[in-house]
């Protein structure tokens, strides 16, 4: 009886974790990808000029990117994304509370409701994006969220089967999204800042 049952939960994991790599491997840019406002999750720099793209061709107002780390400038995200200081200035806010993608959600949650944004274009890595889309949907579930997933260069997702460090990403990913959504299913709403605090803290 207890392997019989073992074998049924790892079928059940092996299925989740097909449909999941399935789904990440099909994503593609959306064709509307017009909002009030683009944010940006950090962990490289294919998403930052993404999104410094999507703002450059107006795509949204005003771009946040979230989760900067504390030692980088603009000026350095200026040169990578090769952007003008003017657009910089304007039109772009850097979150460098954000350690992880708890606080991604709490931190641009707040960002939204501080400048009356009511879409946001999500820019991370395709990888990424089922755990980004359910962190920011709890965070806020009156906004309307559009997933644009960037495929990480010299990353293919369509063979992910075949490469053994593409499928290693996926399986740490997946487990990830699996806890984040138990997490999420246990924890009422007005706790998510004090998670995010104790995070970053």
């Amino acid at each position: 009886m207890l392997f019989s049952l073992l074998l049924a939960g790892i079928g059940f994991a092996a299925d989740g974790f097909l449909r999941f790599a399935g789904e990440v491997s099909a994503m593609s840019i959306p064709a509307s990808t017009d909002a009030d406002a683009i944010v940006v999750l950090t962990g490289g720099s294919d998403r930052i000029s993404g999104g410094m793209a999507l703002l450059r061709e107006g795509h949204g107002r005003r771009l946040l990117i979230s989760g900067v780390h504390p030692e980088t400038s603009a000026a350095q995200i200026a040169r990578v994304t090769a952007t003008g200081p003017s657009i910089l200035d304007c039109c772009v806010d850097l979150d460098r509370r954000a350690a992880n993608t708890i606080g991604n959600a709490v931190e641009t949650a707040r960002w939204a409701s501080q400048h009356g944004f009511n879409s946001l274009i999500v820019v991370t890595s395709a990888y990424h994006m089922p755990r980004s889309m359910m962190e920011l949907g709890h965070a806020m579930p009156d906004r309307q969220l559009i997933p644009y997933p960037i495929s990480p260069s010299r990353m293919e997702l369509g063979d992910w089967y075949v490469r053994s460090d593409t499928a290693l990403l996926l399986l740490t990913e997946y487990v990830k999204y699996t806890a984040a959504r138990v997490r999420l299913l246990m924890t009422p709403e007005r706790m998510i800042p004090m998670l995010a605090a104790d995070a970053v803290g």
